[in-house]
């Protein structure tokens, strides 16, 4: 049973006011390293300098633009003197040699899994190459969350064909951004082999990665996906099944939501011997340099629908930051035991040796980290926990037993130049929204429909015994009446700093409320991407997307000259535009195509001033 700890709600009515001008610093980048395979390439990771005080950004820089307004065109628009190229749509085939796109949806599952996958959210742009030459030419990994079954043309077994990771090689020639066929280029899908690391052991045979949302860059030069919500995808048709206190609280149930796949895979089916609920739910590293990598569950990272993976260094030990993206639900925080380079100088992966902690969070501008450590607190034994694996196979329990603070949809987090963390909250009904059955759940705080962006600043001694501490505050509330039109928003959702400092935020406002009808979301538009000063807070409107989209992913080349933005789901059905289906797939978006007779098709764009 749930722990009587309190569980203090962030309420967005509390809280600090914004901070003066934050004082400029420089964030020192990490150096790609080479996991000890001939195919990992060094190269450095593009660092994340703030202008300081009174030094202009670089002219010409993607930060340096007049605002687009907002938009209901089933289009992407970017301001005067920009474009944006069509770089990975769902369904290109990932190399030369593979099954072309078939407009009508009749592609097959394994067609599929040869094809760029659906519903784009992460993306990390890794350079092959040294200076200038690593700004035209890397690898890019691209995390699929999940399909739209009124557009995919298919069933259970194609959808888990089209989750997972594509990686491609992509080329800039002549302004133009191209994927080229290369041996780096891959798909990891529903069903590829994957291994699992750190302290929980899993038996058997595992495959898959699902429901890729939030990603993250390591110091070490691999890829970090979250995988979300992987339990729509889970059901049963067995009416002897009950499900069980973890079942309630991980959202497990007969009927599943979306499309569960337990008539066709009996992964899914949560009544058969071979269901793997316990399977997903975790951070997954992947070497994009080592086309024979096997994805791998770092397992220390606790288990939850993960809305981010972002990944930092404090005192030189590797931090990432986590979210478990549900309305209620709570922030998370890994930090290795010791230095990330003395811990592979040993042979022992950063990601399995550390701490998970949590957040709890007052409304008078104080956070904790609290540690989700085996045999401290609640979390002993004699309460029912076995060993630090059942806490992180179960962390949401355990978190709910330290009396972690529920958030309003916890999504991405972001670590600014000066060290300020940044966590976009995208929305919230009040009460707990994410709460099935009869679960015992603590209230989520005061309603929040437009969601906000908060930052904190860890305390000094952050990686003391006894001092995990930090100071937190609001940044930016959507749906404030001092955002100009130009920085209208709403349900942030996606966060990411430039090299000039600029946060990047995009936005997810769900199809029920695109484009109305409150004046907040009618004032916002399409769902956008905007750039915001964290010293002044203003914000503008940079990219717009088409009809029915969320923007997702955002991430550059090292110059900062190009932008990578995954537009996910166009055409998704919406109270605006209606809905679509088999007969008239486009009757919300025809994007990218422009065809009639084709459906819209979630894609990556390379977005970059014109020659």
């Amino acid at each position: 049973m749930r722990n009587e700890a309190p569980n203090t709600p962030y309420s967005p009515a509390t809280g600090l006011s914004r901070r003066g001008v934050v004082a400029s610093a420089t964030l020192a980048a990490a150096g790609l390293l080479g996991l000890g395979t001939p195919r990992a390439t060094a190269a450095p990771v593009p660092s994340a300098t703030a202008p300081s005080a009174g030094r202009a950004r670089p002219p010409g820089g993607l930060s340096a633009f007049t605002a687009v307004a907002a938009s209901e065109a089933d289009a992407v628009t970017v301001p005067a003197g920009f474009t944006a190229d069509v770089l990975a749509p769902w369904g290109q085939a990932v190399r030369a040699s593979g099954p072309r796109w078939r407009a009508d949806g009749s592609n097959t599952a394994a067609e599929q899994a040869m094809q760029v996958g659906s519903h784009h959210h992460g993306v990390q742009f890794f350079p092959l190459a040294e200076g200038a030459a690593g700004s035209r030419r890397g690898l890019l990994v691209i995390g699929h969350e999940t399909t739209d079954p009124d557009l995919l043309g298919g069933g259970a077994d194609k959808a888990i064909a089209a989750q997972g990771l594509t990686v491609l090689e992509v080329r800039e020639s002549g302004g133009t951004w191209k994927a080229v066929d290369s041996a780096y280029n891959r798909r990891i899908t529903g069903d590829s082999p994957v291994r699992f690391s750190g302290p929980v052991a899993v038996g058997g045979r595992s495959r898959g990665v699902l429901a890729c949302s939030g990603q993250g860059i390591t110091p070490w030069g691999t890829y970090l996906t979250a995988e979300e919500n992987f339990n729509a995808f889970f059901g049963t048709d067995d009416p002897g099944w009950r499900r069980r206190e973890a079942d309630v609280r991980y959202g497990l149930s007969a009927s599943g939501f979306g499309s569960p796949w337990h008539r066709t895979d009996p992964r899914f089916d949560l009544a058969s011997a071979k269901a793997r609920p316990g399977d997903f739910g975790w951070v997954v590293e992947l070497d994009p340099h080592d086309p024979s990598s096997v994805p791998v569950k770092r397992t220390a990272l606790g288990r939850f629908t993960h809305g981010s993976a972002t990944v930092t260094e404090s005192a030189g030990r590797a931090v990432v930051y986590s979210t478990d993206a549900e309305d209620g639900e709570y922030l998370y925080k890994y930090a290795s035991a010791g230095s990330w380079r003395g811990l592979l100088a040993a042979g022992r992966s950063p990601l399995d040796h550390g701490t998970l902690y949590v957040a709890r969070i007052a409304p008078d501008g104080a956070g904790e980290w609290l540690p989700l450590r085996h045999g401290e607190g609640p979390l002993t034994r004699a309460a029912g926990w076995r060993d630090q694996a059942d806490v992180l196979v179960r962390t949401r329990l355990a978190a709910d037993a330290l009396g972690a603070t529920p958030l309003g949809r916890p999504e991405r987090v972001a670590v600014g130049p000066d060290g300020d963390v940044y966590l976009a909250l995208a929305n919230s009904a009040g009460g707990c929204s994410s709460c099935t059955g009869g679960a015992a759940r603590a209230e989520a705080g005061a309603a929040d429909p437009y969601g906000r962006v908060i930052r904190w600043r860890e305390s000094d001694a952050e990686h003391h015994e006894g001092a995990h501490g930090f100071r937190w505050e609001t940044f930016l509330a959507a749906g404030d009446r001092r955002l100009t039109s130009d920085g209208a928003f709403a349900s942030p959702k996606g966060l990411w700093f430039g090299t000039d400092g600029t946060l990047w935020i995009s936005t997810g406002v769900s199809g029920n409320a695109l484009n109305g009808p409150s004046r907040t979301h009618r004032s916002a538009g399409n769902n956008a991407l905007l750039a915001a000063d964290t010293a002044t807070g203003t914000v503008r409107r940079f990219l717009t997307a088409p009809r029915g989209a969320e923007v997702t992913g955002v991430t550059a080349a090292p110059d900062g000259q190009t932008l990578f933005v995954n537009i996910q789901h166009p055409g998704e059905r919406t109270a605006r535009w209606g809905a679509p289906d088999a007969a008239h797939p486009g009757a919300v978006s025809t994007w990218p195509d422009r065809r009639a007779d084709s459906r819209p098709r979630s894609a990556t764009v390379a977005v970059r001033r014109r020659p």
